[in-house]
Order: C-alpha cells, then sequence, then structure tokens
C-alpha cells in the first residue's frame, strides 16, 4: 500500500471523532433550561364531594390533528392550566394559582403535527406484555418503582414520598372520584412477614422455591426449569403450587397524605387540551424504603435509536402481577406519545421510561419521561370523528417544573432534566 499525505488522514480522523461523538449525542440526556413555576397565592375551597366513577376508557378528547386547529396557549393560559388543586387527607381542599417564569427560554420545544391514521391497539394481534409473577424480578429496580393506586390505577415513585400519576384516576374532570377520599398506594414487598416456625401470617408454611418463566429487565426472556422436588403425585404439585404463592409479589398499602390535579385537566378549564394535563402527584404519609426514579425531558422520542419506551403496571387482566411492556413511539406531539404498546385498564398511570447516557459520563440512566394515560376515544379532525389509540401525557419542561415544584417545593431546585 503506498503512502497517504497526513493531510488526507487527518481530517478523516476528525471526521470520524464528529461521527462518533454525533452517535453518543443521541444516547445521551439532553440538557435543558427549564422554567420556574412559583406559587402566587393558595385560598381554601370547600370539600370536594368524591361523587365520581372511574371512567374504563376517555372519550372527546381532542387528538393531535384537533390540536393542530387550536391556537397556541398564550402564557397567561399555561399558567392557568398549571394552577392546581390540592386536596388533603382530611377531605379539604385548596387552589394555588402560579406563575411561569423563563418560558422565552424554550425555543427548541415546539408543537408537532401528525397526520398518519391509527387503529386498536389495547391489545392487537400477538399480546407482548410480559408478566413480572416472581419476587425476584418484581421488587428489584426498576419494576420496584411502579405501585398500585387504590382506585385502580398505576403509578411511579418519583420520590419517596411522591407517586405520579394519571389524573383521571383520581378526577373524572368534574369531581374526585369516589375512591380518592381514602386513597391508597400499594407498594411491591420484598419479603414477606413470618412468624414463628416459617409460617406466613394465616399460618401457611413457606414452600420451596421454584424458578419459573420470568421476563427480565427490558423484555429479555429468561426460562429457567427448577430441579425435582422430594416426594411424589399430590403432595409434590401442592408444594409446587404453595412456592409459586409464596413468590408472588404482596403489597405494602401507604395512606395518601394530599393530592394535586393541574386545573388544566378539568372540564371547561383548557378545552381540547385536557388530554395534555392527565397527570397527578400524590404524597404518601410515609416515606417508601423503594428506590424511585427521576424524571427527565427529551424533546423527540422518536428520533431516539429505534424510538422505544418501556413501562410497568398492574393491568386488571393479570391481577396480583406486575406487567411490563415496551414499544416504539408511532406519532408524537409536544404533549402526548401516541403508541402501541399493548395494555389493559389498570395500566394508566403507568411511569414511561426510557434510559440513556448520564451527560459525560459512560453510566445509563433510566428516566420518567410521560405517564401512560391509557386507551382513549378521540375527535381527531375536530368534525366529530372518533378514533381510538393508547397514549401518554410526556413530560415537557413546563410539567417538569410544575412536578418538581409539588415534589421539593420549589423548581429551581431541578434546573437540569
Amino acid at each position: 500500500m503506498g503512502h497517504i499525505s497526513l493531510c488526507v488522514l487527518v481530517p478523516m480522523t476528525v471526521l470520524a471523532v464528529v461521527a462518533v461523538a454525533a452517535v453518543d449525542d443521541e444516547y445521551t440526556w439532553p440538557q435543558w433550561k427549564v422554567p420556574l413555576v412559583r406559587k402566587r397565592r393558595t385560598v381554601p375551597l370547600s370539600s370536594p364531594s368524591f361523587s365520581a366513577h372511574p371512567q374504563p376508557e376517555l372519550s372527546g378528547t381532542c387528538g393531535i390533528e384537533c390540536q393542530r386547529r387550536l391556537p397556541s396557549p398564550s402564557l397567561e393560559d399555561l399558567e392557568q392550566f398549571l394552577s392546581y388543586e390540592t386536596v388533603y387527607e382530611n377531605g379539604t381542599r385548596t387552589f394555588t394559582s402560579i406563575s411561569v417564569q423563563g418560558l422565552n427560554e424554550m425555543t427548541a420545544w415546539s408543537r408537532n403535527a401528525s397526520s398518519s391514521s391509527r387503529h386498536k391497539r389495547e391489545v392487537y394481534g400477538t399480546d407482548t406484555r410480559f408478566t413480572i409473577a416472581d419476587k425476584q424480578f418484581s421488587t428489584k429496580y426498576p419494576f420496584s418503582t411502579s405501585v398500585k393506586v387504590s382506585t385502580g390505577c398505576s403509578g411511579v415513585l418519583v420520590s419517596p414520598k411522591h407517586v405520579l400519576t394519571a389524573a383521571h384516576c383520581i378526577h373524572d374532570g368534574k369531581d374526585y372520584l369516589d375512591g380518592a377520599q381514602k386513597l391508597r398506594v400499594g407498594i411491591l414487598k420484598e419479603k414477606s412477614r413470618r412468624g414463628k416456625g416459617g409460617r406466613e401470617r394465616g399460618g401457611r408454611r413457606k414452600g420451596r422455591r421454584r424458578k419459573g418463566d420470568t421476563a427480565q429487565e427490558d423484555g429479555q426472556e429468561k426460562d429457567e426449569n427448577g430441579g425435582k422436588g422430594r416426594g411424589k403425585g399430590k403432595s409434590r404439585k401442592n408444594r409446587n403450587r404453595r412456592s409459586v404463592e409464596s413468590e408472588k409479589p404482596s403489597f405494602r398499602w401507604t395512606k395518601v397524605k394530599k393530592t394535586q390535579v393541574p386545573k388544566g385537566w378539568f372540564k371547561g378549564v383548557s378545552g381540547g387540551l385536557a388530554a395534555d394535563y392527565d397527570y397527578a402527584v400524590l404524597e404518601l404519609k410515609k416515606s417508601s424504603k423503594v428506590k424511585h426514579m427521576e424524571l427527565g425531558v427529551i424533546s423527540s422520542v422518536k428520533k431516539l435509536p429505534a424510538g422505544r419506551i418501556h413501562f410497568s403496571g398492574f393491568d386488571d387482566d393479570r391481577p396480583g402481577n406486575l406487567v411490563y411492556r415496551f414499544c416504539s413511539v408511532s406519532e408524537e406531539s409536544s404533549d402526548l406519545l401516541y403508541q402501541y404498546c399493548d395494555a389493559k385498564p389498570g395500566s394508566s398511570g403507568s411511569g414511561v421510561y426510557i434510559r440513556l447516557k448520564e451527560p459525560g459520563k459512560k453510566k445509563w440512566k433510566r428516566k420518567i419521561i410521560g405517564v401512560f394515560s391509557g386507551h382513549q376515544w378521540v375527535d381527531v379532525n375536530g368534525d366529530g370523528t372518533q378514533q381510538d389509540y393508547n397514549v401518554a401525557v410526556r413530560i415537557t419542561p413546563l410539567k417538569y417544573a410544575q412536578i418538581c415544584n409539588w415534589v421539593h417545593g420549589d423548581s429551581s431546585a431541578c434546573q437540569v432534566a
């Protein structure tokens, strides 16, 4: 091979380094200048009646094409939508108005449009969900951040004392659900409490551990077959049944101290944008001892490699078990993620997360970028045409600041997403 000039090698080396850096940036959490959400005034309200009933599916939502025809909200509108109600454990209620600062610095966040059609995807064709039935996996991060809300929904721990969930799990847009008056959150327990002689409460003996088919983290499936136990016939079958039952996850229930819901979710406030505000935060009376997951902000999921999202929840058709799934996002707006993740009622409120590298580090980190809202019927074009899809509410810089304000009492504590 002949000699290659140094003046040719140097530019080629530089181009290679730039290319690697560009690819690496795709896998790195972006740095955002998050606006500030400040409390203006808090006033007492009358206690809610807690008369609403859970809705299996939301309808009448203004979809992406419908929202394209709506004017962009002004700063005054956004401050109204982000103002919020707080309901306390004793049934009292307050309203807090807010102000937003630093909104003009969010130049990269724009409204996107979609024109492609969607089809029913509650569960469509082959069911791609994984049941995390073994405590060996369900009580380990990131699955352990998933919680069950007593109104029949799911949620995700965003701090030792705070749970992020869907607003419709607490409020139907007009009033709080009847089950929200004595709201509780179920956190998966790692170990069962046992009395003397190795018996569980209720007198059941601890069974032999049996390894079964489980789903590993991020969709990798693991198949392990346990060895033969002692005994034959019916006695061995009973021991195996007790073993499986003992390994199923159980919950430690904690009362909710207060609930916060953005005003944009309420009927007649944000109009066709109500679906964008389908999120709420629950503060627990006692801190959990479980690792929580942080919030993250990203402008486009589809631009990421594979455009894939993950979430786990407690689907109604698999009672007592945590269900994990992942899929690619098909369409997105600045506030909504349209995807074909298979799901059933009960998974609403789950934390939608992705995994990227931390800036300047090789370590990968999962962060919540949205809240799974569930299966919905939407007004597609604003003319009454209804179409169904699965949707998640994405965490925008403004929502990030608001949730941070609820969790920490000051949004300035979360300036870097």
